[in-house]
């Protein structure tokens, strides 16, 4: 859907047959933050530090991981003679994928996605998010037979402002409308599953955990009457809409995105390269799912298509933040310790791991671009020298860098988001674009951030 980043290589399970290896530390230099342009990098009045019951910091001795390159890189430096994807043939094969699937089926979804570092394939983890197979996360013991599963049906926005669920049962598998319906259920009580694309998986079953955890039920992952009435389930409303495309909608595109650094630094801006893809982002969804359920859509202004409607962007102030490594969750907190908001991150790996122990957001910057220095990572193609990448959603860092004060070290935006749930980062937090915005309106300087194994 997006440009990768440009040390990232991301291949999708239908075209590879071997899964990521952990990588060894090196002793390359650590690369300098994003460079935010001087408009967006404003200073942050300093907040004040919240009261000691709410710090929670780090037992003695938590050691802070240092890492071993860059926090803002994916995977470890490419070979100048290795192929980068381009954006277009990572888009083409996406939507190859979703057009084998059909609806209801059992199979890959949209987050079927793992980084793979060109130097090193074996045996790590696995790779799927929406079959909830081998992705390496904590199950809580629960067995596919743990549940029989409702029957499925056409999604539609009919079938899915209908939806219901009678407490018997659990989610159809692949995808359908009473999982379309409960993403955005929980979408909007603030526990982000990232993409909405109505398919069963990891990542629909990590945020209901989440929820469970923040309603004192009991976390097993699994839909049940309980989960489903304080949701909402049950209120009749409108999940499903239609949206007719507006002028602006088609406006600010890039063209398709070359591959080669130094053409890439020519640009003014990394933006959506498809009206397709800027609407599925504004509304939370896949990309391909966008698509699915607007089969024959030319997405031209004066279009009307249909979209889920997800819940507005939370409000309030943050004073903590917690990043649980074992979950892969990001939880932020108020100064009354009220959860406001819950997303799921992608995290380093176990080569290079994100650090520990307790820290703070030192700004936030919003549209950050990004420094290219082959001289302390790696070389692409013949681009020698340092090389500013202009901002956007598919820059490297997404729509949003938030400054930590471990030098190196932020929380940032993402040009794939359906690869959350498998990919791994060099240290740095990664999130959906949409998610990483409404956290920035969220925190300021002074906000305490808490890694936890």
């Amino acid at each position: 859907m997006s440009y990768t980043s440009h040390i990232a290589r991301i291949t999708l399970l239908t075209l590879i047959a071997s899964p990521l290896v952990a990588q060894t530390p090196t002793t390359t230099q650590l690369d300098p933050a994003p460079i935010v342009p001087p408009v967006t990098q404003q200073p942050i009045a300093p907040q004040q530090a919240p009261a000691a019951p709410q710090t929670d910091a780090p037992a003695a001795g938590d050691p802070i991981i240092p890492m071993a390159e860059s926090a803002l890189d994916d995977v470890q430096g490419e070979p100048s003679d290795t192929r980068i994807p381009s954006v277009s043939e990572l888009s083409k094969a996406l939507q190859d994928k979703e057009n084998g699937e059909t609806q209801g089926d059992v199979g890959l979804g949209t987050d079927d996605v793992i980084t793979i570092n060109p130097d090193t394939v074996g045996p790590d983890v696995g790779t799927s998010q929406d079959t909830g197979q081998a992705t390496g996360q904590d199950t809580g013991g629960i067995t596919p037979a743990a549940q029989a599963p409702i029957p499925s049906q056409p999604v539609t926005p009919a079938t899915v402002n209908a939806a219901s669920y009678s407490g018997v049962g659990g989610l159809p598998e692949g995808r359908s409308p009473v999982t379309v319906k409960l993403q955005v259920l929980l979408d909007r009580a603030g526990v982000s599953v990232s993409i909405i694309d109505g398919v069963k998986g990891g990542m629909t079953e990590s945020a209901l955990k989440a929820y469970e955890a923040r309603m004192g039920l009991p976390v097993d992952g699994l839909l049940d009457a309980e989960v489903w009435d304080k949701l909402g389930g049950n209120d009749i409303d409108v999940y499903m809409k239609q949206y007719t495309i507006t002028e602006a909608d088609t406006q600010g595109l890039s063209a398709p995105l070359p591959r080669d650094y130094g053409e890439l630094a020519k640009l003014d801006r990394m933006g959506y390269t498809s009206v397709s893809e800027k609407l599925a982002e504004r509304f939370h969804m896949s990309e391909d799912f966008l698509k699915l359920v607007n089969p024959g859509a030319g997405f031209y202004a004066g279009e009307t298509i249909v979209v889920v409607e997800p819940g507005a962007n939370a409000v309030g102030k943050v004073t903590k933040i917690i990043i649980d490594k074992s979950d892969r969750r990001l939880r932020a907190w108020d100064a009354t310790g009220v959860e406001i908001a819950n997303y799921p991150v992608a995290i380093g790996s176990a080569g290079t791991p994100s650090p520990s122990g307790h820290m703070t957001v030192e700004a936030v910057a919003l549209e950050p671009t990004y420094h290219y220095n082959p001289s302390v990572n790696f070389k692409q193609g013949d681009n020698d020298k340092p090389l500013t990448l202009p901002p956007g959603p598919n820059g490297p860092v997404g729509l949003v860098w938030i400054d930590l004060s471990k030098p190196t070290y932020g929380i940032h935006g993402t040009p794939e988001p359906a690869s959350l749930f498998t990919a791994h980062s060099h240290g740095c937090v990664r999130m959906a674009n949409w998610d990483a915005q409404e956290l920035a309106s969220l925190v300021s300087a002074g906000v305490i951030v808490d890694f936890r194994e």
